[in-house]
């Protein structure tokens, strides 16, 4: 395929996991991938394989200057043409008890899941055809939420409530960018097989012992770690991305959850009160005396 006809997209957190297999299934199907990782090892085995379509963006998402000087590397290689897509999926999740939690870890939460996000899509938006010297058609951007964008789960406040903040920047600004042509889709997988639940070990759970969540906290955290490795590969969403960047005319957001009824329809039906005693039973909270 000739540079000009070449396709083109940013995938941030491509080291791994979600970001990993699109950036394959990109480059399988002829796409100039840049990929964004935060260490330039990580992207060795996408530029051993694909040289000539792979090109790594060494920054963090809570790095501007960083974005700043990758942005800029990616329109010097566009030569002057529309970037076709941005996919914000670069993300981490915190867990913890809201009463008990430290603010500097919900700021970081924020910091990489809603900052981070907004970081890279300003950085991005001219390329993808708010810059209007660009030839092309504009392109898209697709934000990575989670089932956790719309269900709250007890002591996952932190990444539920980055989620839902998400959610609500991508509505605004796929409304401000109709002015351009570029759309705003959101996509809420639920639970994903990748290194994230791997995590959970890494949780400082010890700061919790003298609370009442203790117990709770660390039976939760098993679950969620059993919950993850029984997820869909991550390959099956990379090839949903990949469907909505070619689709003209995509839904406007998209929820790939394996057990549709329980963890989502049914969560987004139940009256409010009776998914409270359900949550909380599930995840073995006591139940006040």
């Amino acid at each position: 395929m000739s540079a000009s006809k070449q396709k083109s997209i940013v995938i941030t957190g491509a080291s791994t996991g979600i970001g990993y297999a699109a950036a394959r299934l990109f480059l399988e199907d002829g796409w100039r991938v840049f990929g964004s990782v935060r260490k330039t090892a990580d992207a060795d085995r996408l530029t051993q394989d694909h040289p000539d379509a792979f090109t790594a963006l060494i920054f963090d998402v809570t790095d501007e200057a960083a974005i700043d000087r990758s942005a800029a590397m990616v329109r010097e290689a566009l030569d002057g043409r529309t970037l076709n897509g941005l996919i914000n999926n670069a993300g981490i999740a915190v867990t913890g008890p809201l009463q008990h939690i430290p603010m500097d870890e919900l700021r970081f939460q924020f910091d990489v899941n809603v900052f981070g996000v907004a970081r890279v899509s300003q950085a991005f938006i001219p390329l993808l055809g708010a810059d209007k010297s660009l030839s092309g058609k504009p392109g898209k951007i697709i934000n990575m939420s989670s089932v956790a964008g719309k269900v709250s789960t007890p002591l996952f406040g932190p990444y539920t409530m980055s989620k839902h903040a998400l959610e609500a920047y991508s509505h605004s600004l796929r409304r401000e960018l109709l002015m351009y042509g570029i759309d705003v889709v959101v996509v809420g997988p639920g639970s994903i097989k990748t290194p994230i639940w791997d995590k959970a070990d890494d949780t400082n759970i010890e700061q919790y012992r003298n609370t009442d969540y203790y117990p709770v906290f660390e039976r939760v955290l098993h679950l969620s770690k059993k919950t993850g490795e029984r997820g869909m590969p991550p390959e099956q969403l990379g090839r949903l991305l990949l469907d909505i960047l070619r689709n003209d005319a995509p839904k406007w957001r998209y929820a790939i959850v394996a057990d549709r009824l329980i963890m989502w329809t049914l969560p987004r039906l139940l009256p409010t009160r009776m998914l409270d005693k359900i949550m909380t039973k599930r995840f073995g909270f006591p139940e006040k005396v």
